[in-house]
C-alpha cells in the first residue's frame, strides 16, 4: 500500500513538475504568431521513434480541450513527452512510454479505476481524498507500451475536473494511437 502511494506521490510529482517546463537542450515549440504551428496533425508515428507525443493533439483537437497553447517536447523518465500549459488554468502532459505496458505500471490500486478509451484498455488515476486537482488516464498500447495523460490544475483544486480533463484529452489522442 506504501509503495502504491508512492507511486501516486510520483506520479503526482511528474505531472506537477512537467507543467511548463522544457528539458534541457530542447527547443520549446514557438507561441502562435499568426504563422502555421509547427506540432503536425499527422496521425503517423515519427519515423524511427515511434510516437510523437506532440501530434497527438492537432489544432481541433486542442480547441475542444480548452488548450489555448501549443505543446512543448520533452523527456520525461527517458520517455518522450509533450507539455501544453494553460496559464493559469490547468496543463496537460502526454508522456508515450514505450517499455512499460499498463501491466507493468504501478499505480496505487485505490486510486485507479479500470475503464475503456474508444476500444483501449486504460486506468483513471486520482487520489480522490487528496483532492490535489490532479488526473491521469493511463492508456494500455499494446503488450509493452502506455500512454499517460497527465492533467494538473493550477489551482491545485477540483480533481472531478481534473479527471473531465483528462478522460477528454485521452478521448481525442486515442484514435491517433497504433
Amino acid at each position: 500500500m506504501k509503495s502504491g502511494l508512492s507511486a501516486l506521490g510520483v506520479l503526482v510529482v511528474l505531472t506537477v513538475s512537467a507543467c511548463g517546463q522544457g528539458a534541457a537542450g530542447q527547443t520549446p515549440v514557438p507561441a502562435a504568431d499568426g504563422a502555421p504551428a509547427p506540432v503536425s496533425s499527422s496521425s503517423a508515428p515519427a519515423p524511427d521513434r515511434g510516437v510523437d507525443p506532440c501530434t497527438l493533439l492537432d489544432p481541433k483537437d486542442r480547441s475542444t480541450a480548452g488548450i489555448t497553447v501549443l505543446g512543448v517536447a520533452k523527456e520525461i523518465n527517458g520517455a518522450r513527452a509533450c507539455d501544453w500549459t494553460v496559464p493559469a488554468t490547468f496543463g496537460v502532459t502526454i508522456t508515450v512510454d514505450e517499455k512499460n505496458g499498463l501491466a507493468d505500471l504501478e499505480v496505487a490500486r485505490k486510486t485507479a479505476t479500470k475503464t475503456k478509451v474508444g476500444g483501449r484498455e486504460a486506468l483513471k488515476v486520482a487520489d480522490k481524498k487528496a483532492a490535489d486537482g490532479t488526473c491521469a488516464v493511463l492508456l494500455g498500447m499494446g503488450e509493452k507500451a502506455s500512454v499517460q495523460i497527465d492533467v494538473s490544475n493550477t489551482n491545485f483544486a477540483d480533481t472531478p475536473l481534473a479527471c473531465e480533463r483528462a478522460v477528454t484529452v485521452a478521448g481525442l489522442a486515442e484514435p491517433k494511437l497504433p
